[in-house]
């Protein structure tokens, strides 16, 4: 038995009910196994990335059927080969809550490139503040750290960006 493709999919379109069950369909259909995926909806529109396993003998056909779901609304892109592996070093949840603005994510996001963090989830989003009525910014965001990097540097910087953005931040094992 030879060893199973991994695919990695995205997906969008209008979202409607029936879009998941659409994209399950043709996987099923294909034997291929569901392995990890995440979906939303945002701004009316359905979007996702999901990871497959199939048989090297279908993955063409998987993706040449997963790409005739345009009418069923989705446009579906087939990343093939990818590698099914964690990234190395010490993972953190890292949490964010602050008044929204502009740039704080390409800040966070570049001041954790360059450390050589990597981003392995992120989820965001905007809610209401209890007292002022502002708008306040939420992220959530699970690391890596590369094994040179300590703790202790890596909180100092974010404590030092998240002071500057006048924001509150906090770093988890």
């Amino acid at each position: 038995m030879t060893k199973p493709q991994v695919l990695v999919l995205t997906v969008i379109g209008s979202d409607r009910p029936g879009l998941v069950g659409a994209i399950s369909k043709v996987v099923s259909e294909h034997s291929a196994n569901w392995e990890a995926s995440h979906m939303a909806r945002l701004g009316g529109q359905f979007a996702g990335i999901l990871q497959v396993a199939v048989a090297e003998d279908q993955a063409e056909s998987l993706a040449a059927s997963l790409g005739k779901l345009g009418p069923e609304g989705l446009q579906v892109t087939v990343m093939h080969d990818v590698e099914a592996n964690e990234p190395e070093g010490q993972a953190y949840w890292l949490e964010l809550v602050g008044s929204d603005q502009p740039n704080i994510v390409r800040d966070i996001s570049e001041a954790l490139a360059s450390r050589g963090v990597t981003v392995v989830e992120l989820t965001s989003e905007l809610s209401s503040a209890p007292v002022s009525g502002g708008t306040l910014f939420k992220m959530q965001a699970s690391i890596r750290c590369p094994p040179a990097l300590t703790r202790r540097e890596l909180s100092e910087s974010l404590e030092e960006l998240a002071n500057s953005l006048m924001v509150d931040l906090s770093l988890d094992d």
